[in-house]
């Protein structure tokens, strides 16, 4: 990790802090939103400001032009961040509350497990798949402390669903983040999703005509912060701090929501949401706890010493 000094010091910590509460928002300005768009809508013109945003950071920070070869992929990490993760996510919260979503989409780590296993045939240790087994347990309370045993529905599996997509775009994506800046990945990854979610386009001018200026003032929040300026501020941490372990502070985001939902949509979490979330979020910080320790450990011994 390299040293810095106390102002950049500083300056990551007011960056990180923004992280966490541009991406607390965003199940809130999902919640605001649904008043007037229709799931698809609402991720498409998420985006279409979103991709304009990221088209302005790009003409002053510069991207790399992507190979022809690379291309295909880049519209299916699109797919996997932006069309899929984003459709299920705004299904899924028409059932869900906002804390209650933002506490389901934390549990992409978990399915990254399954699916490491699964797909790529790794080695998985008997903590992690303790963790794994507890986080679902979690999720479980979570959705039915929600709106009660009654009244349990689909919505928070399709939440599921979302966190299931990010973790196929995460482990994707780490096979060229070594041939393209942070910044790169986020721009193509956000404009080729943009590209798919256009099916979505009939009807979203009336639907823009028909909302009133709040709804659509949240939707622009959301697609210039969460979707956008946030992404910008968590590539500039990540260029000055080791992901495993700054990674750990993203567990904020929940508990963060819960405050900001309580105050704008007036929701008050359940008990059970509350405990499930808990859950939830100390089995993915077990899961990072245990890959600082043993990256820690193997520095210490010497053989993560660099010549």
């Amino acid at each position: 990790m390299q040293k810095v000094n106390r102002k950049t010091e500083a300056k990551l910590v007011i960056a990180t802090m923004f992280v966490v509460v541009c991406w607390a928002y965003s199940p809130i300005g999902i919640h605001l939103g649904l008043a007037s768009y229709s799931p698809g809508q609402l991720a498409l013109l998420r985006f279409i400001i979103a991709s304009i945003f990221m088209g302005i950071v790009a003409i002053y920070q510069g991207v790399q032009v992507p190979k022809v070869k690379d291309i295909p992929l880049l519209f299916v990490l699109g797919f996997f961040a932006v069309a899929l993760h984003h459709i299920a996510l705004n299904f899924g919260q028409r059932g869900v509350s906002a804390g209650a979503a933002s506490v389901l989409a934390q549990s992409t780590p978990i399915f990254t497990v399954i699916i490491s296993r699964c797909v790529l045939k790794e080695r998985i240790n008997l903590w992690r798949w303790c963790c794994v087994f507890c986080g679902m347990i979690g999720a479980l309370i979570v959705v039915i402390g929600d709106k009660g045993i009654g009244n349990i529905s689909l919505n928070g599996l399709l939440i599921l669903v979302a966190a299931c997509s990010w973790s196929v775009y995460f482990i994707l994506q780490k096979r060229y983040s070594q041939s393209y800046s942070t910044l790169t990945m986020v721009c193509y990854t956000v404009w080729t999703g943009t590209v798919v979610l256009l099916v979505f386009s009939p009807g979203l001018l009336d639907s823009m005509q028909a909302s009133n200026f709040q709804v659509n003032f949240a939707v622009v929040i959301l697609g210039i912060f969460p979707s956008a300026l946030a992404y910008v501020a968590w590539a500039y941490v990540l260029s000055h701090t080791e992901v495993s372990k700054i990674s750990i502070v993203l567990y904020l985001i929940p508990p963060t929501a819960m405050v900001m939902a309580s105050f704008v949509l007036g929701e008050l979490p359940s008990v059970l949401v509350v405990l499930g979330g808990s859950i939830v979020i100390l089995s993915v910080l077990a899961m990072s706890l245990e890959k600082v320790c043993r990256h820690n450990v193997f520095v210490k011994s010497g053989h993560g010493k660099t010549r």
